[in-house]
């Protein structure tokens, strides 16, 4: 990590370059090195403002997406406990790839450890500031019924999307098709994280239908292995409120 100048080291030339000049131009020199110091004491003490609004403004840029995140990564457990642990990782996340190198690239690396946990609260804010679909009134408790939800948002995107029957589906509850490419659904209303085993059967049915795309959509989070098996298998993982800007993306040949 890059370390910033000390306070000290920004003084010392001033001050010393402040007391040759003196020698020659009188105290007049020596008045000119104590304005430019007392500026750079200045600038220094305000430089934890300028900090934090820098987190402030980079976080504030990706909130929509990290609301979305923290929606996706957060569920609640049979006990009624909300369970954070995957945005917890998610924030983190966002804060070391996304946060630091701007910081580091400012100028302020040498703030960046003693005041990570104000870096990961800020972006937590972020991710509360922006607003929420109340899914309480709009999203289904069937999972039929979740189906046919996810097939419209889809329709709204320009998809031509349609339920499958529920037998016989062989993995896929929504085929949709757009601009040639025929996408493959799998969809988890759930209350905790989606694991590989929905991967694994969109997988096959990307195969069973000739499709080029798949994808696995869920109103929760998906777990570790979800995750790593869906990147080796080119499975999108999304969440439903993802579905009405979905665009069609070449896919592998039929």
């Amino acid at each position: 990590m890059r370390r910033s100048p000390s306070l000290a080291d920004r003084l010392f030339w001033p001050i010393v370059a402040g007391g040759v000049a003196s020698l020659w131009l009188g105290p007049r020199a020596l008045a000119v090195a104590g304005v430019v110091a007392l500026a750079l004491v200045v600038h220094r003490l305000g430089r934890g403002g300028r900090f934090r609004r820098r987190v402030r403004a980079i976080a504030r840029r990706h909130r929509e997406t990290l609301a979305l995140r923290r929606r996706q990564e957060s569920y609640i457990d049979p006990y009624g406990n909300e369970i954070l642990d995957g945005w917890l990782r998610e924030r983190s996340y966002f804060a070391e790839r996304t946060v630091l190198p701007r910081l580091e690239a400012e100028g302020y690396g040498d703030l960046i450890e003693a005041r990570w946990e104000e870096i990961l609260a800020i972006v937590e804010a972020a991710s509360l500031s922006a607003a929420s679909p109340d899914e309480a009134e709009d999203l289904p408790e069937d999972g039929l019924a979740y189906e046919r939800y996810c097939a419209a948002l889809l329709e709204r995107a320009g998809w031509d999307a349609r339920t499958t029957k529920a037998a016989g589906d062989q993995g896929a509850d929504v085929v949709a098709e757009r601009d040639g490419v025929r996408l493959v659904v799998q969809c988890k209303r759930y209350a905790k994280p989606v694991g590989n085993g929905a991967v694994q059967e969109v997988v096959a049915a990307r195969s069973y239908w000739s499709a080029d795309c798949a994808a696995v959509v869920s109103n929760a989070g998906f777990t570790p292995a979800a995750r790593k098996l869906a990147a080796a298998t080119d499975v999108l993982l999304l969440h439903h409120d993802a579905l009405p800007a979905l665009r069609a993306r070449p896919g592998r040949p039929r």
